[in-house]
């Protein structure tokens, strides 16, 4: 082996870990389960890097020749690795969205909408009612191991889809409807118990407003709404935990399957 072909080969090599461990830190920079800011990114940088050593000898693959010496490839190679990882994090983390989303219209169904806190992982406003359903949802996740899960996954993605590839080849039609849809119709399904038990006890109010007119209903709904809104969250709790363990491998079964339009 000359030195040129060693050489060659070894820049190769540095361009696919490159490539890879920018895949993995558009993961943990999106996916809900690594959204941290507690955790530095430096140690997701690091971690990313540290990952892609490991997953760098499962591709054998090999950089096209124009990117050995073209910035512009690199640069253009580098954007794509980004968007799949992203990607991968964003639509795996699809059920715990989802629960967010039931909490945010339970808080606001049980009065609790101008009732916000400061969430320290969005870094922004949000229900009470969500954030407790968005911890449960990542605790879970990490409890019935979904992070090693995604990375499963993530080692499956570069598998299928290898760094230095060609660029939307074979284009598919990426399912956008359909996993929205699913998405609102998994938040409708936890959102449910809490919304008809609400309504169940306005038309409550609303009798009792007609027939006892000295009472006054306004300041005996609110907190009646939020003691028949936490007793139904209370005892549905274990069912919506069922319902989103169900939907963890579909999600990132979904987020494999739009990954092919990047083949």
């Amino acid at each position: 082996m000359t030195p040129f072909a060693l050489n060659e080969q070894f820049v190769n090599i540095i361009l696919i870990n490159f490539m890879v461990s920018i895949r993995i830190l558009a993961l943990f920079l999106t996916s809900a389960a690594f959204t941290f800011p507690s955790v530095p990114n430096q140690i997701k940088f690091w971690l990313s890097v540290a990952l892609a050593v490991a997953v760098t000898p499962l591709v054998n693959v090999n950089v096209p020749g124009i990117l050995l010496g073209n910035w512009v490839g690199i640069f253009v190679m580098g954007g794509r690795e980004f968007i799949i990882g992203a990607f991968l994090g964003v639509i795996s983390s699809m059920p715990m969205y989802a629960l967010q989303a039931s909490g945010s219209i339970d808080g606001m169904i049980m009065g609790f909408s101008m009732m916000n806190m400061f969430d320290p992982m969005s870094q922004s406003q949000a229900s009470v009612i969500a954030q407790i359903k968005y911890l449960l949802a990542v605790w879970f996740f990490l409890h019935w191991d979904g992070h090693f899960l995604l990375l499963r996954a993530l080692i499956e993605s570069v598998r299928l889809i290898p760094p230095g590839v060609s660029l939307w080849i074979n284009a598919v039609n990426i399912p956008w409807t359909d996993w929205l849809q699913r998405m609102f119709v998994l938040a409708l399904r936890l959102n449910l118990p809490i919304c008809g038990a609400v309504l169940l006890a306005d038309v409550g109010l609303g009798f009792v407003a007609r027939t006892v007119p000295q009472m006054n209903v306004f300041v005996l709904g609110i907190p009646l709404k939020i003691c028949v809104g936490f007793f139904v969250l209370m005892s549905v709790l274990p069912s919506c935990v069922d319902i989103f363990h169900a939907e963890i491998e579909p999600a990132v079964t979904y987020a494999l399957e739009g990954l092919f339009f990047w083949r």
